[in-house]
């Protein structure tokens, strides 16, 4: 970055009339790419601007509404966020806020509470279909997460358009959440194998030689997934059966591959074997292919074809999934 351009950045930090802009700044220098000098520095310049604003700021200035912005993102920057909620917190501050258009923010609460009347009747849906599963009382010892998945379904498509994406995607995450409990905490590495072998044909008859919380397990998955691709055939008139089924039993083979460096205390010796396989456990290619399924349009019918015929583009995506999760529970995996 040139000297000039550090210049500029310094001197846009002052002034508290600035603040708006210097905080639309923040804000803009987290999106940099890899290599963008001059939005890192903005965001080193800015940090430390908006912090030391807050400590001069005390209960007699008239920024109030200000303070808690700046607060706000500090904390976590917008495009971390879920925009839904951040829209709750929004209305909250504009009704403390002087000056606020009072129509405007009466429509917004209308908007709003449409939205989330449409939403609580998604997670009504899913959570008689969850019930009606009976997979959470039959397989006892995996977390029930089902409100967890679809809070996370929310904060990926949270327009009231979007129903058949939320629901269908809280059921591909909650027998993720269900099987990977299975690798984890209960299978032994017999059943494991069998389990996955019988993934991997996506045949009922092969399920014959599970034990029965397994083939609980099997034929709710299979009749899931079968029941997505069939709704899938009858708009689009194509079978994603057999790319779907790929899908899970790639997966699968890499919570199996996990399960046996586990039960045989086998560290990966260099990160890239590591990561051959952590890509693949992260589930981020089996989320992706049902994300494009599940958004209706010939666009996203031709965008998942293109996705299950090349692994390049699930693996890229899959490995920033992986190694943001492996930030957020590093010390559990701190053995790797």
């Amino acid at each position: 970055m040139s000297d000039r351009g550090e210049i500029i950045i310094k001197e846009c930090c002052t002034g508290h009339e600035d603040l708006k802009d210097i905080l639309s700044l923040y804000e803009a220098s987290h999106l940099a790419y890899e290599g963008e000098d001059i939005l890192d520095k903005a965001k080193k310049h800015t940090t430390e601007y908006l912090d030391n604003v807050l400590l001069e700021m005390d209960s007699s200035d008239n920024y109030e509404d200000m303070k808690e912005l700046i607060r706000h993102s500090l904390d976590i920057p917008l495009h971390r966020r879920m925009l839904m909620l951040e829209a709750r917190w929004y209305i909250e501050l504009c009704k403390k806020k002087e000056g606020t258009n009072l129509t405007l923010l009466e429509l917004a609460k209308l908007e709003f509470n449409m939205a989330q009347s449409v939403l609580q009747q998604d997670l009504k849906n899913t959570s008689w279909w969850w019930n009606n599963l009976g997979l959470a009382k039959e397989l006892s010892f995996s977390r029930d997460r089902l409100v967890e998945c679809f809070f996370w379904s929310v904060s990926l498509m949270f327009e009231p358009q979007f129903s058949s994406y939320r629901r269908g995607l809280t059921k591909v995450s909650s027998f993720i959440t269900t099987i990977d409990d299975i690798y984890d905490i209960y299978g032994t590495m017999n059943e494991l194998e069998l389990f996955t072998d019988a993934v991997e044909r996506w045949d009922i008859n092969s399920i014959q030689s599970l034990p029965n919380y397994m083939k609980i397990c099997f034929l709710a998955l299979y009749n899931t997934i079968n029941e997505m691709a069939y709704e899938f055939l009858r708009k689009h008139g194509y079978n994603i059966i057999p790319n779907l089924a790929k899908l899970w039993a790639d997966m699968l083979k890499a919570f199996l591959k996990e399960a046996r460096w586990s039960h045989n205390e086998y560290a990966p010796p260099t990160f890239s074997e590591y990561l051959d396989n952590a890509w693949r456990s992260v589930s981020g290619a089996v989320i992706l292919v049902h994300t494009c399924y599940l958004l209706d349009g010939d666009e996203h019918k031709k965008t998942l074809l293109q996705l299950m015929s090349n692994d390049r583009i699930l693996q890229w995506p899959s490995i920033i999934f992986r190694l943001c999760n492996d930030l957020a529970t590093s010390s559990v995996r701190s053995s790797y």
